[in-house]
């Protein structure tokens, strides 16, 4: 089927977000682990696993409309050094993402692309859970200071 050109780019540009966060994300839980930060490298790791499922979701899409996803390109991968850093670095990955999402949603839906749009819709869900996750995280640092926060993202080894 052949899809409209703005669509596929609106398409196209939020993979390219997906692909970001996707290495992003990886990356930090990596770090975390390495930190020793094991509750918290679990979760990152799982909304990277996430961002690759909204990949996979939106490349049938981009391929269903007969366009070419574009995995060549990536924006810029914000990588945080300490957890306060990682959290925003992540947070600002959602801030770009949800503006996206909801001009992508007005373009599709009045292009009459009904399912483009209920796909960002359902994207634009999972990427508002995850920044009510990460504010909720930034307010946990700040009023805790990153010592006590971090204190309670270690698990003890099993013997």
């Amino acid at each position: 089927m052949q899809g409209d050109p703005e669509v596929i780019e609106f398409l196209n540009e939020q993979l390219t977000a997906e692909l970001t966060a996707i290495n992003q994300y990886f990356l930090h839980a990596k770090m975390q682990e390495n930190f020793g930060w094991t509750k918290l490298a679990k979760y990152t790791r799982a909304e990277s696993f996430d961002e690759m499922k909204h990949a996979e979701v939106l490349t049938d899409r981009i391929l269903f409309l007969d366009g070419l996803p574009n995995y060549q390109r990536l924006f810029h991968v914000r990588v945080g050094q300490t957890v306060t850093e990682m959290f925003q670095a992540d947070r600002q990955v959602e801030v770009e993402a949800i503006d996206r999402l909801k001009r992508g949603i007005e373009v599709m839906r009045a292009k009459g692309d009904i399912t483009s749009a209920n796909i960002f819709e359902s994207i634009l869900e999972d990427e508002e859970h995850h920044i009510d996750y990460l504010d909720t995280q930034l307010e946990l640092v700040e009023k805790l200071g990153e010592p006590l926060y971090i204190a309670q993202l270690i698990e003890q080894p099993e013997s």
